[in-house]
């Protein structure tokens, strides 16, 4: 199944069965950030979902300085992976989220491997993430990509240095 993985940008057409995935197989608190409303995904927690998303419609040149990607299987949305600009020149951050139903089939390790040609052709030349030690899945991800893994403390940091000769399509 991973090796029909492909990223789509975050739009209009993609958001509602992007939150379609995240309200039925993940916790708001692992996909987007905190904010006051009801327990659960109540309508104002799902429209913060899609307002925290359409923020980020610009992409890297926009407010937020971030491109979020749906990530489809078969053509199917099952989770999302991002990249930040950070201060550090060349240098992207990456974080992502999948659905309990896609997780543990490679496609988290095949969504990063797109999100890396993607930054590449953008011309970055790192990639950063940073997540919690016992977050053993993502850790395996990182670990399979090449990253260079950094603890501190319950953290890990990773960085994947990219060629910088965008990939060839």
């Amino acid at each position: 199944m991973a090796g029909s993985v492909r990223l789509e940008p975050v739009n209009e057409r993609n958001l509602e069965p992007l939150l379609s995935v995240a309200a039925a197989e993940a916790e708001p608190g692992d996909v987007m950030p905190p904010v006051e409303a009801p327990a659960g995904w109540s309508t104002a927690r799902r429209e913060a979902f899609r307002e925290f998303h359409r923020a980020s419609f610009g992409g890297l040149t926009g407010p937020t300085r971030t491109q979020m990607y749906a990530i489809l299987v078969g053509g199917e949305v099952v989770g999302m992976i991002r990249m930040t600009l950070r201060d550090e020149p060349g240098t992207v951050e990456t974080g992502m989220w999948l659905g309990r139903s896609a997780r543990g089939q490679g496609i988290g390790a095949a969504a990063l491997r797109e999100l890396l040609n993607e930054a590449a052709a953008a011309g970055m030349t790192a990639v950063v993430a940073e997540t919690t030690r016992d977050n053993t899945p993502a850790v395996s991800v990182l670990e399979k990509s090449g990253a260079k893994l950094h603890d501190k403390g319950d953290k890990v940091q990773a960085e994947i240095c990219l060629d910088s000769t965008p990939p060839a399509l």
